[in-house]
């Protein structure tokens, strides 16, 4: 079957599945959205006991995402790895000790003789919380402001900023994006904790009616990042590359043009975020649960409505600020068509995996977490 695809058709359906997968470590990211509310929402040892073995049971399934994502782009866009691991090594570094952080945190916070103590793993999960989903979101958003690096006559990456990718920091267009994906997570979070714990004990009402407010403050508080990332990517220029050449040159309005060139992409940035708000809504009702599954599927939509915005349309994906020609695309960046042609029939497996996935996730799911789940300590610490 893909022995029949021409080598761009390759190109642009794996950049479809690696964008696909980055935009469900988003909808994941509701594990570090929950972390980061962990001191508003739960008041007492119950409550943290709560929300943590709650978001414990699907911690995992946001670092395994992770992982996958940066796997995926290792094998098919191997230009890209070697580019920003390699140059911009101190935003990868800090994101991946955010999560070593919170991978510790859940394992040592409630053993016994610890010498750091609960609270200090708790402030190791809000740190994975906010800034593991921030710096995510600095490097989404270098997709489209570009990054300070040039490549030689032999591919080797020479970036150009001392700072080695943390100079990302300080563009507002990529801080925008990245607070917009901070609060987003933390809507996620709200809306899958009001999803798996049991509120019918009067002990847990309080924190209930914390959840819900959660979700429409921290919702409301994205609103004016995405907008000013919206409208500052629409009206300004872009990566754009020459059909005819295949220089890469500043186009005015650019990622509007793909926008509106693909309106397959536009639909998913209209129904994703009327999804996301409509999530939210549901939890302003009473006893309504279900408002994770729209916001969540939602959230996915979005991003992947930008990832191929930056990658498709003669668009390059990994722009360099500094030489224009060093810029990554997808189709010079990619690894050969035999390695996305055997690539290809190695996806086709994908469906199951997810299948696996769903199916463990109704299992962990199926009864809400109680408070006869917490430990004995804990329900006497609170009784």
């Amino acid at each position: 079957m893909f022995d029949s695809f021409t080598l761009s058709q390759l190109q642009e359906l794996w950049w479809l599945i690696v964008s696909l997968i980055g935009s469900l470590f988003i909808f994941m990211t509701f594990v570090q959205g929950g972390q980061s509310l962990l001191s508003y929402v739960a008041r007492n040892e119950l409550e943290k006991s709560l929300v943590i073995n709650s978001l414990g049971r699907k911690w995992m399934l946001t670092f395994s995402t992770l992982v996958l994502f940066g796997s995926s782009l290792f094998a098919v866009f191997p230009l890209f790895y070697a580019t920003s691991f390699g140059g911009a090594y101190w935003a990868w570094i800090t994101i991946l000790i955010s999560f070593v952080l919170q991978a510790v945190s859940f394992e040592f916070r409630q053993k016994q003789g610890n010498l750091l103590g609960a609270r200090t793993y708790e402030f190791f999960l809000f740190i994975n919380g906010i800034f593991g989903v921030f710096l995510f979101g600095i490097a989404v958003a270098t997709f489209f402001s570009g990054s300070s690096f040039q490549l030689d006559d032999y591919g080797q990456v020479l970036w150009q900023h001392p700072m080695q990718g943390l100079e990302a920091l300080l563009s507002f267009f990529n801080v925008a994006l990245a607070l917009f994906l901070v609060f987003l997570s933390r809507t996620l979070g709200a809306l899958y904790l009001l999803s798996n714990i049991d509120f019918r004990l009067d002990l847990v009402k309080d924190m209930e009616k914390r959840l819900r407010k959660a979700v429409t403050t921290n919702l409301t508080a994205s609103i004016p990042f995405l907008l000013y990332f919206m409208v500052t990517l629409a009206t300004g220029e872009g990566f754009a590359i020459s059909s005819e050449t295949g220089e890469v040159f500043m186009e005015k309005g650019k990622y509007l043009h793909n926008i509106l060139a693909m309106p397959g992409i536009l639909a998913m940035l209209g129904a994703g975020l009327l999804l996301v708000f409509w999530g939210a809504a549901k939890a302003r009702q009473p006893a309504t649960t279900c408002g994770i599954w729209f916001s969540g599927l939602g959230s996915t939509l979005v991003l992947l409505g930008l990832f191929l915005t930056a990658g498709l349309n003669n668009t390059a994906f990994y722009p360099s600020s500094f030489d224009l020609n060093s810029s990554l695309t997808i189709y010079n960046a990619s690894s050969s068509r035999y390695t996305l042609t055997t690539m290809g029939y190695i996806a086709l497996g994908m469906p199951v995996v997810l299948a696996c996935v769903a199916l463990f996730w109704h299992k962990m799911d199926r009864e809400k977490i109680s408070t006869g789940e917490v430990s004995d300590f804990t329900a006497k610490e609170i009784y």
